[in-house]
């Protein structure tokens, strides 16, 4: 009888289990919070694994594994663990593991994106089974971003020779909210909830990740109401949508953490006089850009930090198109009629954007009596060829920025070697002095006003033309409840979420 009952229960759990559709474009290369350098190994892992700390809503550090951290001085930071926290299999998380993630990091056999993050910590050591030191060897304006990375468990991968290789990154193990249940190569993906997350187990209890490698694809089954959660693009939202969609779906639309420029070739005499720059500056129409390009689903950048940052700083206004001021500083530079300004272009296929975006500008300089050669190159040939070696006049492209922006990569003069992400020759020693400065500053208000300086300077030197924010516009099922849309978007409650519909899987 017991038997019997045990089993109906068991029936009506799957019958009634809860299940979150998502799409993917690709397969993961490797599950692993370390090596998830693609977009679908980051989706995945971001279910499977915790960090130490995380950002909360509003995008604040606060603990995650960690049940506190302090200062003990500038350079020691004490972090002291939860003692609930367990691996899916079952096994307690340490400061072992996270000793060992640390060293995996460095470990010069492992090829990590993230390893130069640590090159401050001067070390790392357990003081007991839940406490970790931390000693850096100078103020690091970092030394709690990088905690924010997966913990990998000791216990499985200790005696693995080659984490690169290792099947662990196709079966991981991991303490996060979701546990990897299924996974193969072009294929759908499938996470069970984690009945013991230390946070509590998610309310909805799977979740299906359909293989869709062609977005047409994924915007058919949305419409089909057979997706949850999608992204969509500015024409989708403003042409192709119907009244029976905006029944079944609420569109949440945030600041993207990205931007597109325009940027000089700082080594070229052209673009050297500061009044060239203000003058093409000045033409530029960016609200145009921001309703051709998105129908209006973007935001005019001014700067290099996105608004809603510690970085941002408000009281630099957005330029103004003034085709008269622009014609003016032209003058003034020596071009006119008899002698105009003319300048190569160079942006990427596979972007659709950019090449209108080209266009547009195109047009627009072209007011002021700009002459602008478009050319249009194949993604690698044209990182290869022309932005690598430096060798353009001015490209169009675009960066995606992390919550605690760092100056230094694309900014700092030291950057400008060949390699390094510093792609225009910008230099500038007050401003290097600054980041120098914010770097080894730990007081999150002192580093704020220092990188507002570093907004403003740069947004007055113009190495760049910022041109644009889009926005990220998501669409998500209305049966799902507890959504609280954020600065970082929609997943930091997830676990809280509900979907009232129970359907059969």
């Amino acid at each position: 009888m017991k038997k019997h009952i045990l089993l109906i229960a068991l029936f009506f759990n799957f019958l009634f289990a809860s299940t979150l559709n998502l799409s993917i474009t690709s397969s993961p290369s490797r599950i692993n919070p370390i090596l998830s350098n693609d977009t679908a190994s980051s989706e995945i892992s971001q279910w499977l694994f915790n960090g130490l700390l995380k950002y909360d809503k509003d995008a604040n550090i606060t603990t995650d594994i960690a049940k506190s951290y302090y200062f003990e001085n500038e350079t020691k930071l004490i972090i002291k663990l939860r003692e609930d926290v367990f691996w899916h299999d079952g096994v307690q998380v340490t400061s072992q593991d996270v000793l060992f993630t640390y060293e995996t990091i460095l470990n010069p056999k492992v090829f990590t994106s993230i390893a130069s993050n640590y090159k401050e910590v001067e070390s790392v050591k357990a003081l007991d089974k839940f406490t970790i030191e931390i000693i850096y060897k100078k103020p690091y304006f970092k030394a709690l971003e990088i905690w924010l990375i997966g913990l990998l468990p000791y216990h499985i991968l200790k005696d693995d020779k080659d984490l690169m290789t290792s099947k662990f990154n196709k079966n991981p193990i991991g303490t996060g909210p979701y546990i990897l249940n299924s996974f193969k190569n072009a294929s759908d993906i499938i996470l069970t909830a984690n009945k013991n997350y230390f946070k509590g187990k998610p309310k909805i209890d799977k979740i299906h990740y359909k293989f869709y490698p062609d977005p047409t694809t994924s915007f058919l089954m949305l419409k089909q109401n057979k997706l949850d959660i999608a992204s969509l693009t500015p024409i989708q939202v403003d042409r192709q949508l119907n009244n029976e969609f905006y029944e079944n779906y609420q569109i949440i639309e945030t600041t993207s953490f990205s931007y597109a420029y325009l940027g000089f070739n700082l080594n070229n005499k052209k673009f050297q006089d500061k009044k060239v720059r203000q003058a093409l500056s000045l033409a530029i129409n960016r609200q145009e850009l921001v309703d051709i390009l998105y129908f209006g689903h973007a935001k005019v950048a001014n700067g290099p930090f996105l608004p809603g940052t510690f970085a941002y700083n408000e009281k630099v206004k957005p330029i103004v198109q003034d085709i008269k001021k622009a014609k003016q500083l032209l003058k003034e530079a020596g071009y006119n009629e008899k002698n105009p300004l003319s300048f190569e272009l160079v942006t990427n296929t596979g972007n659709e954007i950019r090449v209108n975006a080209a266009q547009i500008l195109q047009h627009q300089l072209k007011q002021i009596g700009v002459e602008v050669k478009i050319r249009v190159m194949e993604w690698q040939a044209f990182l290869n060829t022309v932005v690598h070696p430096r060798k353009f006049e001015t490209v169009l492209l675009g960066w995606s920025l992390a919550l605690t922006p760092d100056a230094y990569p694309l900014w700092h003069s030291d950057s400008t070697k060949i390699g390094r992400f510093n792609l225009v020759g910008y230099k500038n020693k007050q401003l290097d002095k600054l980041i120098e400065l914010g770097s080894t500053t730990v007081n999150r208000e002192k580093l704020a006003e220092i990188y507002k300086n570093i907004f403003t300077i740069i947004s007055n030197d113009l190495p760049y033309l910022f041109l644009f924010i889009p926005n990220s516009i998501t669409v998500v099922n209305k049966n799902i409840k507890n959504i609280e849309p954020t600065f970082i978007g929609i997943f930091h409650n997830q676990i809280d979420w509900i979907k009232e519909d129970k359907e059969k899987n």
